[in-house]
């Protein structure tokens, strides 16, 4: 479905729902469902590319003002000039951002699993497995220095999936958390 207007719905219970313009009939386009406690607190929303969104978030008494940043990744499916642009903005904006903490969540199509090497320090022991799209993820890791979140708890199997596919049958772990710090 093609959107070519910003939508914001708030829901009887207090959520709120934004979705952004998708100029594309296929694929594109972000959609956040925030919950309540944390819509208080959106001080802006914004589409950055079809791709990338920001949301800041006031700052509330000690606690600093934040930047969540929500992103949708190309898939392995996609060129090699598409995928690239994908982190050269994420980074720009990132870089951009001055914010106090900064979170980068989102389904980055990528599988990083744990730290192969001592370079690897923003990534943590635990994980399932990486893939290409992994490699380029862990790439844009170690250039901004922020931290792999999904990495840094240790969980079974069952619990590490993000994904599931269709039928049924594969599970992956490719929704991801990124954080500028330890909290």
């Amino acid at each position: 479905m093609r959107r070519r207007q910003h939508f914001n719905a708030v829901y009887d219970t207090g959520e709120e729902l934004f979705l952004e313009t998708c100029d594309s009939r296929e694929v594109g386009g972000l959609g956040v469902l925030v919950n309540r406690s944390l819509s208080m607190n959106i001080d802006s929303f914004e589409q950055l590319t079809t791709r990338i969104g920001r949301s800041r978030l006031k700052r509330r008494g000690t606690i600093p003002a934040s930047t969540i940043f929500f992103v949708y990744a190309p898939t392995s499916n996609y060129d090699e000039e598409e995928v690239e642009t994908f982190y050269m903005d994420l980074k720009k904006f990132y870089r951009e951002d001055h914010t106090f903490f900064k979170v980068i969540i989102g389904d980055f199509n990528a599988k990083i699993g744990p730290r192969r090497t001592s370079e690897e320090r923003h990534i943590g022991t635990h994980g399932l497995e990486r893939n290409e799209q992994g490699e380029r993820l862990c790439e844009f890791i170690m250039a901004t220095k922020v931290i792999y979140g999904n990495s840094q708890f240790q969980k079974s199997h069952p619990q590490r999936w993000t994904w599931e596919s269709p039928n049924g049958v594969y599970y992956n772990e490719i929704d991801n958390i990124i954080v500028n710090r330890r909290f």
